[in-house]
């Protein structure tokens, strides 16, 4: 990767118009840790770092940052040097914003599509060990960051997004989905990757409400999928897709909706990218299996059940 290359996707904060029943679905549901309360707000943990969500209360209901490690001071500088020549908008954190977000430095940009981007150094670690009641296993983070998340385009140019994200923040395109799924509407993806993981940031061009659709967690053991997925079940915690499968990541997965409307990939196995030797490919297909809207489950439940004889079974 170059040099001023981001290395994770650290972090991303949430603005919520219901901290509490948030808090729920973080902790009970997902099986993250609580992290530090403040006021406004609180922060989740999926290890060993401070935090990996950070959650305030607002009227937004979406994404309103995304926090980016970059690996020290000097490679940070390089990089905003590099946006500062490009004509992004960049600005110096205060020490106070620093401390807020537990890092030692922090810069705030912004993609094309208005998203706001903190590029950050030294994301510290919590004072205790990371402790989930839920999990048999544990988050996939590590070198591969927080985990990753699709973000709407909203009509923005994919030369221009990804001049920013390619050309400026280093990140490496790993695939791209276009799926036809209906007679002339497609849906159009670009996946991005700046460690190993597949990807840690797409976007789609997507008709969605929100800036972010889903971000995407990661288990270690694939049994905890299918505690989460009862879990949410039993929860009635709205889901937006059945458990499936993609071909380009190969994520054994569920999406659920969240209190603000965007939705959570719950996901186990993970492809790994080696650069040395990937080849970025086009699909035709975002599922190789399952990931069903619920509804359409719902209708096929619905439908008379089909009756099968074994053989003999008449007597």
């Amino acid at each position: 990767m170059p040099e001023t290359a981001v290395q994770e996707l650290a972090y991303v904060v949430y603005e919520v118009g219901d901290p509490a029943d948030w808090e729920h679905f973080g902790v009970e549901l997902l099986g993250m840790q609580l992290g530090e309360r403040f006021d406004g707000g609180f922060t989740l943990r999926t290890d060993e770092k401070a935090h990996r969500w950070i959650v305030t209360e607002g009227p937004a209901d979406d994404l309103v940052a995304s926090g980016y490690q970059v690996a020290s001071a000097e490679a940070l500088d390089r990089l905003v040097a590099k946006l500062a020549a490009s004509g992004a908008p960049v600005a110096e954190g205060s020490a106070a914003e620093a401390a807020a977000r537990r890092v030692e430095r922090l810069v705030r940009t912004a993609d094309p599509m208005g998203n706001r981007i903190e590029l950050v150094t030294g994301l510290a670690d919590a004072g205790t060990p990371f402790r989930s009641a839920a999990l048999l296993g544990s988050f996939v983070t590590g070198t591969g960051g927080a985990g990753h998340q699709v973000l709407l385009s909203k009509g923005v140019e994919r030369d221009a997004y990804l001049a920013f994200y390619e050309g400026l923040l280093g990140f490496r395109i790993s695939d791209r989905i276009v799926e036809e799924l209906a007679p002339g509407v497609f849906a159009d993806l670009v996946f991005l990757h700046c460690n190993p993981r597949h990807h840690s940031v797409a976007f789609g061009d997507m008709p969605h409400p929100k800036r972010t659709h889903h971000f995407m967690v990661e288990v270690t053991d694939i049994r905890d999928v299918g505690r989460a997925y009862d879990r949410c079940m039993d929860a009635e915690q709205p889901f937006e897709m059945t458990l499936g499968m993609h071909p380009n990541d190969h994520m054994f997965s569920f999406y659920v909706r969240t209190p603000s409307g965007f939705s959570v990939e719950y996901g186990w196995g993970g492809l790994l990218i080696d650069d040395a030797t990937w080849q970025v490919t086009t699909l035709d297909h975002l599922h190789s299996w399952g990931h069903r809207p619920p509804e359409l489950v719902h209708e096929l439940l619905g439908r008379a059940p089909r009756t099968n004889h074994l053989p003999g079974s008449e007597h």
